[in-house]
């Protein structure tokens, strides 16, 4: 992120054919291969959703953010569209009992690390694959989603506390 107003970041994900795709473009695709009408609400929704992706952002700030582009935003509209997204598999609710519901819309698997200190959550590219195939057919288990999360301290809390990092290998 830049933090310069104007310029467009891009971030990219994999679809199912794992080829690399803009978030956006994909978020869009996905919301009209859904039946789902583009309104400007839903369109400013996105726009955050891509450019604060790596900060996987909460309600809280999607809706500050997005009415910069429509004054009339909700947090009940904001609330509503992300519900409705998240249901339809177009972005990922990523739940937590004692912070605030973040949303992402990479849906690829992926680990999410989550800072106990800052709470920021940052992606990690998992070496691991999950074969959904493979558990249905030993477990009897449909799996509907999946979700990789490892808890600690980013570098940055790191560095304020002293605490020095042992760097392993996967």
């Amino acid at each position: 992120m830049t933090g310069q107003e104007g310029k467009d970041i891009f971030f990219l994900i994999r679809n199912d054919s794992r080829l690399e795709i803009p978030m956006k473009q994909s978020i869009i695709k996905m919301v009209r291969e859904k039946g789902l009408k583009l309104t400007p609400q839903r369109l400013a929704i996105i726009d955050v959703l891509v450019d604060k992706a790596l900060f996987h952002p909460g309600a809280s700030i999607i809706v500050r953010e997005a009415k910069k582009k429509v004054k009339t935003l909700s947090l009940s509209t904001v609330y509503s569209t992300l519900n409705e997204l998240s249901r339809h598999g177009i972005i990922k609710t990523i739940e937590f009992d004692k912070m605030e519901n973040r949303y992402e819309g990479d849906i690829t698997d992926h680990i999410n690390l989550v800072c106990k200190r800052c709470k920021k959550i940052m992606d990690f590219a998992s070496p691991l694959s999950i074969d959904r195939k493979k558990i249905a057919r030993k477990a009897g288990f449909r799996v509907t989603d999946t979700r990789l999360e490892c808890y600690g301290y980013c570098s940055a809390c790191n560095k304020k506390s002293g605490r020095r990092v042992i760097a392993g290998f996967f």
